[in-house]
């Protein structure tokens, strides 16, 4: 007797068991009706995106026929602005130099007497390992220079310069030497 109420119970509790699909569906139904009540509770409408505000040279650029636009849309708050630099960089001004660098090909062997401040190039060269070696041969003969490297139209260039230097005699020293080693310069004043 005592097997068959073992039995009974077992086949009952089996009974009672429900299956995966059933247990899915229950869960379904408990998360919906929370999304549901959720939704209801803060049923607020969403707030419309904001309306796009041109520019103030293009509202003045617009002409409704003489009339004056009316804001349909309430008064705003002015908001807080996110970025500064709109307001600092009108208040920076680039100042350009008013004269160029008097720039001359050193070719008579006269003496420079205008005093002012002095560079001589000495090349400019496309490739780097070209500019190295005038740099090389300029070291050969005593002169000290730099490669300085530009880039225009986007084309690099690497120019060989020695200076700068405001000594008159040191600069027309320098340009002698050159001279004697066949060496192109250009004269570069820079100003006073």
């Amino acid at each position: 007797m005592a097997k068959k109420r073992s039995k009974r119970r077992s086949a009952r509790s089996k009974k009672q068991d429900y299956p995966g699909w059933v247990w899915m569906l229950f869960g379904l139904a408990i998360g919906l009706s929370v999304a549901f009540a959720i939704y209801v509770r803060d049923g607020k409408p969403a707030a419309p995106p904001p309306v796009a505000r041109q520019p103030a040279s293009l509202e003045s650029a617009i002409d409704d026929n003489g009339e004056t636009p009316t804001a349909s849309t309430p008064e705003e708050k002015p908001q807080e602005k996110r970025f500064t630099f709109y307001d600092m960089l009108p208040n920076f001004e680039v100042v350009i130099p008013e004269e160029e660098p008097d720039v001359e090909v050193d070719i008579e062997p006269r003496a420079i007497v205008k005093p002012g401040l002095y560079i001589l190039q000495a090349g400019s060269f496309t490739r780097l390992e070209d500019a190295d070696r005038r740099r090389a041969e300029l070291a050969l003969q005593g002169i000290e220079s730099s490669i300085q490297r530009v880039t225009i139209d986007d084309k690099t260039y690497h120019r060989v310069r020695i200076g700068p230097t405001d000594d008159l005699q040191e600069l027309n020293m320098l340009r002698s030497r050159l001279r004697a080693a066949n060496i192109d310069v250009i004269r570069i004043r820079l100003g006073e």
